[in-house]
């Protein structure tokens, strides 16, 4: 299952903690589990890239399968035009990739949105 994590406001010490795990399953000769992340350094940064019309995207597209952007648009009952920069954005964070045919599609089985909540002091 290829799985996208997406984090917001990640600890440097867990980002090396699973380097770490990398290569100390390198050092064993094993082969490590695929990882693939995007990282924000915030809620609102996240909220830039993911507005709600880009998940409704996201959805419709694991969905319905690989779709022309005009298919897309007209799925989704929006602008073709402001579809296609949805998906040009989208694709800039790995999130959807688009064919040599011209359709875009989501290549992952699952996204998980990883988002910490601020820790009051004791």
């Amino acid at each position: 299952m290829k799985v996208l994590h997406v984090k917001v406001a990640e600890s440097m010490a867990d980002l090396l903690g699973r380097a770490r795990g990398v290569m100390e399953s390198l050092e064993a000769g094993a082969t490590p589990e695929p990882y693939f992340g995007i990282g924000f350094e915030s809620l609102p940064q996240l909220l830039e890239v993911f507005s709600l019309g880009r998940w409704a995207l996201v959805a419709y597209l694991s969905a319905q399968g690989p779709l022309s952007l005009a298919e897309l648009a007209r799925g989704l009952g929006r602008d073709e035009a402001e579809v296609n920069g949805d998906v040009a954005a989208l694709m800039e964070w790995t999130v959807v990739e688009r064919g040599a045919d011209g359709r875009v599609w989501v290549p992952w089985d699952e996204v998980d949105l990883r988002l910490p909540l601020a820790r009051r002091a004791a």
